[in-house]
């Protein structure tokens, strides 16, 4: 390359048009997934303190929302359900007539050209909030991994795409590929013991009643082991490998993306979207400018799709 002055970079930011030319790395609504929350009731939207303009809704209001966003022209949606009673097993997760199949028929029927995805996980239906049957203190892997197969079989019958294990058990994607050999299975690979899932166990309902899930879920420490994590769940049969959460986790999305030639996502999670809005309340941020310019930094990393909370806001932004 030519030094100064025959090389003046400045000349391709002179003008947005001119920018836009030359821009590496571009957002797009098919580069996101929205969360929603499906919850028990009619007419109900119970908005969420820790995350501002999130709510969960019941069935009825969950085809509203999901109708809405894809008149603006998301594409995909990933499914959370609170049950109206949990138990220590948490068979709410695979009832026929449970809160997440009941919000899926009605989708299926109501918005069919979204892309319905569900995360199928216990931590929402088991009164202990752990993300499987315990034994004594301690999570039953092998035990948990039958049920989970169970509730994504009930989660395809009732009209899911694809299905989404984020509990973080040894085998949980090679159970679920056995009983379901025709459907997409988007595995949260490397799912780390976060601080920042603080907000999302609010909305869900999900923190633990005692301990936490460091037994289970990874070490932030640690990238080698995520790239053990993602080879083990493509050997099972994983589609997708998802690293959560984003923002902390750049380099391993990156190191991810460089290793395995497969569709690599992340989840940008509650913790991350709420210190954005915090510092937008305050009059710190511009929210626009502050969420596209993480969400970009997500995709600058190598995640082709990203799980966000600003999905539908992206809509407008974009």
């Amino acid at each position: 390359m030519s030094a100064f002055p025959t090389t003046r970079l400045r000349r391709l930011r002179r003008t947005d048009s001119l920018r836009a030319l030359v821009r590496e790395t571009a957002l797009s609504l098919d580069d996101v997934v929205m969360p929603l929350f499906a919850c028990p009731g009619e007419g109900v939207v119970r908005p969420v303190e820790g995350l501002p303009a999130i709510a969960q809704r019941s069935v009825d209001e969950l085809v509203r929302e999901a109708g809405a966003l894809a008149s603006a022209g998301v594409r995909a949606v990933l499914l959370f359900g609170i049950p109206e009673e949990k138990d220590d097993e948490g068979s709410g997760a695979w009832d026929a007539d449970g809160i997440v199949q009941r919000a899926l028929r009605a989708l299926r029927a109501e918005a069919p050209g979204l892309t319905l995805l569900t995360d199928v996980c216990l931590c929402e239906y088991t009164d202990h909030g752990h993300c499987g049957v315990l034994e004594g203190d301690t999570v039953a892997n092998d035990e948990t991994i039958e049920l989970l197969a169970r509730t994504a079989v009930s989660h395809v019958e009732a009209g899911a795409d694809a299905v989404c294990p984020s509990d973080m058990m040894d085998g949980r994607v090679g159970a679920i590929r056995e009983v379901l050999p025709e459907t997409p299975i988007v595995s949260y690979a490397a799912k780390y013991a976060s601080a920042f899932y603080g907000p999302f166990r609010e909305v869900a309902e999900s923190t633990p009643a005692f301990g936490d899930r460091r037994g289970y879920q990874m070490d932030p420490a640690n990238v080698r082991e995520a790239l053990r994590e993602c080879a083990l769940d493509l050997d099972e049969g994983a589609d997708v490998v998802m690293v959560k959460p984003a923002l902390p986790y750049l380099d391993v999305i990156r190191t991810v993306r460089e290793r395995f030639d497969c569709p690599v996502w992340a989840y940008q999670v509650s913790g991350e979207y709420a210190m954005v809005r915090a510092a937008v309340a305050a009059g710190h941020l511009e929210e626009p400018r502050a969420a596209l310019e993480t969400l970009t930094a997500i995709k600058r990393a190598g995640a082709g799709t990203i799980v966000t909370y600003w999905a539908g806001d992206l809509a407008r932004w974009l």
